[in-house]
């Protein structure tokens, strides 16, 4: 009988998590700006506070907050366009000596292989024509994630300023659903919480700063002109998903190009930025971050690949954070000692 209720049990959890994440993965457009805004709230809560302790409004407290957040954020967009514009004038002479590299390469081909250049132009035309069927969908689904960016980039601020408005009835209802008997409980948790997400915080401008050296270090091995503002650039630009890294990569791969004539420079650009995001997502950003939250960096791992796959990248920002929360919870709850084990750096065993 025992064994029946243990099993039952355990079926239920499995049950409770299948469900969560079908939760999670299908209410994504609702839970990423939600949850981004409750993150950005976190980390905006201790500065808020300050300003109302000096005598501040709570709504001039939270407004200042939020122009802080959208200028840091206005910032990094100045910086992209910056790096778009600069790539832009340099583009001219890169696409010279892109047509004559393809030519060289043309001809290297005839040489050694007998590929014609005729045969070659026929090959380049039935690929154009198989790419341009692709441009349809391509177009629909940049439009379509365009304009879920947008809804995050709009709704995220929209909660965060009502997260720190009225963040005494969310502890109040969050306390109610826990119990009066856990009230001292959720108190000493939520403080918790607040310095954990300073920590997270911190642990990410480690990362940054740990990804830009070794940036640095691969273009001055290249002799990359400016190879430390570059590389520094590129790291800070990862903040942005996708376009930071690309958009960003763009400047120093001109700068090799353009210096060197070799084009074995720019593909070592890339081959050293590609080598060092390999790292930063696989070991620096796990292992980084797992110690500033005192998270094993299995759970951390585990963190990063679940958040990918229900929330995409923003997944991969957020989960961290929620498996930091849980681990602090198993250490003020009994009945979640089991989970300690698994997320913490050094359980007690």
């Amino acid at each position: 009988m025992q064994s029946i209720r243990n099993t039952n049990s355990l079926n239920g959890k499995i049950e409770l998590v299948v469900l969560s994440g079908v939760l999670l993965f299908f209410g994504k457009t609702l839970f990423i700006p939600l949850f981004m805004g409750l993150l950005i709230a976190m980390i905006m809560y201790p500065v808020c506070k300050k300003m109302e302790d000096q005598g501040a409004t709570r709504t001039l407290g939270v407004t200042i907050c939020l122009l802080i957040v959208i200028a840091l954020f206005a910032a990094l967009v100045t910086l992209l366009l910056w790096q778009i514009r600069a790539f832009m004038g340099d583009w001219p002479l890169l696409a010279q000596k892109l047509e004559a590299s393809l030519m060289d390469f043309r001809e290297w081909l005839a040489l050694n292989f007998q590929i014609t250049l005729e045969v070659q132009d026929n090959w380049l035309h039935k690929q154009a024509d198989g790419i341009a069927g692709f441009v349809g969908p391509l177009l629909t689904g940049t439009i379509r994630i365009t304009a879920n960016a947008l809804f995050t980039l709009f709704m995220t601020p929209v909660f965060s300023a009502l997260f720190l408005y009225h963040r005494r009835t969310f502890v109040r209802f969050l306390i109610r659903i826990l119990g009066s008997e856990r009230g001292a409980q959720s108190a000493v948790i939520l403080q918790q919480v607040i310095r954990t997400y300073f920590q997270y915080i911190k642990g990410m401008i480690m990362v940054y700063l740990i990804v830009g050296i070794l940036n640095t270090i691969g273009l001055y091995a290249l002799d990359v002109p400016h190879a430390f503002l570059f590389g520094m650039l590129t790291a800070i630009m990862t903040i942005i998903p996708y376009f930071g890294i690309i958009i960003s990569a763009l400047l120093p791969i001109s700068a090799a190009w353009t210096v060197h004539e070799s084009i074995w420079y720019p593909l070592g650009v890339i081959g050293i930025f590609s080598f060092v995001q390999y790292l930063e997502a696989n070991i620096i950003f796990p292992k980084v971050v797992a110690a500033q939250l005192n998270v094993s960096t299995w759970a951390t791992l585990v963190a990063i690949l679940a958040g990918g796959i229900i929330w995409g990248v923003a997944g991969m920002v957020l989960f961290i954070p929620f498996v930091a929360i849980a681990k602090i919870t198993a250490d003020h709850l009994e009945e979640w000692s089991h989970w300690r084990l698994l997320l913490s750096r050094t359980p007690d065993i």
